[in-house]
């Protein structure tokens, strides 16, 4: 972990600042220590709701979801919600019956449910991370670090519909009788330059709790401070610190890269692009020790299939190699015809 001048002061004792497109760490104090999480949990539950459900399945809300204490959107008992008016009201409203009716709906019953979230936990390498119920109410079996949220929420952003979800500042979902209003928690959006995400906790046992994201010229940075006395205040010092301290070289998925010159085809040249987003991150000073290159062959012999291997592109760093991805063909480009080839 490269270091900048001026490091954030902070009040949380457990923060962390990573780049979103690569997971590489700019900053982290207390970073890996187990800690409750709060409703920062709701994002793991979040998560599973996405990929193991259907956002139009109704789910029948049960007495036992309805009378969850703590933040609410005031379900009613036999009410029934689509799982993702449930998703919106757990997102933004922080909403701990909705997420018990999202934990039955989809497993039956919360513990089943919190075994799925320690599995996914486990899949996106959040190790030090155990969850025995799906809001973050405290229990004392239930923690994550600053570090897991961080993979947890970096793993989340690349979910299109959780990363509109938890951009979207307030909202409304039908009630039995009108509408319900949901407000997003994060009071970040709309006050911070680029802030898109992600959710907050709070209990007494977690303090205030923050995982944040900002996105700006296409750069995301993903913050995230446990047991903060001004979490907001943490936060924006910890997304100034990444944007204004250091400096990003990225290759990015699907973005042009150049392209190769293709022999008896029937175009001269195929595009190629980044299979994977390759980066690194440095302090502004240390910003003329990067360099991008990228390495193509002379020509390649149609035909040329979608995704076929064309060359790499590096990022170095004071000239050791540091990051790196395989450049593939945009598009199929087809072969001439013998006879085309002997007229041209």
């Amino acid at each position: 972990m490269a270091k900048a001048a001026s490091e954030p002061y902070l009040t949380a004792p457990a923060a962390i600042l990573m780049e979103a497109s690569t997971g590489q760490v700019l900053y982290e104090h207390g970073a890996r220590k187990e800690r409750p999480p709060a409703s920062t949990t709701k994002i793991m539950t979040a998560i599973l709701a996405l990929e193991l459900g259907r956002l139009d399945t109704p789910v029948k809300v049960s007495e036992y979801a309805a009378t969850t204490p703590g933040a609410s959107i005031y379900l009613t008992t036999g009410e029934i919600v689509t799982l993702g008016d449930l998703v919106k009201g757990a997102l933004l409203n922080s909403g701990n019956d909705a997420t018990v009716a999202i934990a039955e709906s989809l497993a039956g019953t919360e513990e089943d449910f919190a075994w799925l979230m320690n599995r996914k936990a486990l899949q996106v390498g959040a190790y030090h991370t155990h969850f025995n119920n799906p809001h973050g109410l405290t229990d004392p079996g239930h923690y994550t670090t600053a570090y897991d949220l961080a993979l947890m929420a970096r793993y989340a952003l690349g979910n299109p519909v959780f990363r509109q979800l938890v951009a979207t500042q307030e909202d409304q979902i039908p009630a039995p009788e009108g509408v319900r209003y949901l407000y997003n928690t994060n009071r970040l959006l709309g006050s911070y330059p680029g802030a898109d995400g992600v959710k907050t906790g709070t209990t007494s046992d977690a303090g205030q709790c923050l995982v944040a994201s900002a996105t700006r010229e296409g750069r995301q940075l993903i913050a995230v401070v446990l047991g903060s006395s001004d979490r907001y205040a943490d936060a924006r010092a910890l997304l100034d610190y990444g944007f204004n301290g250091f400096y990003n070289e990225t290759a990015r998925a699907g973005e042009p890269a150049g392209q190769v010159y293709v022999k008896n085809g029937e175009v001269t040249a195929v595009p190629v692009a980044p299979l994977m987003t390759a980066g690194f991150t440095v302090p502004v000073a240390q910003a003329a020790f990067l360099e991008k290159r990228v390495l193509l062959p002379a020509f390649v012999k149609a035909p040329i299939s979608k995704g076929q291997e064309l060359g790499q592109v590096k990022i170095l760093y004071q000239g050791r190699e540091v990051a790196s991805s395989t450049l593939v063909a945009t598009r199929d480009v087809a072969a001439l015809p013998w006879w085309s080839r002997f007229k041209k």
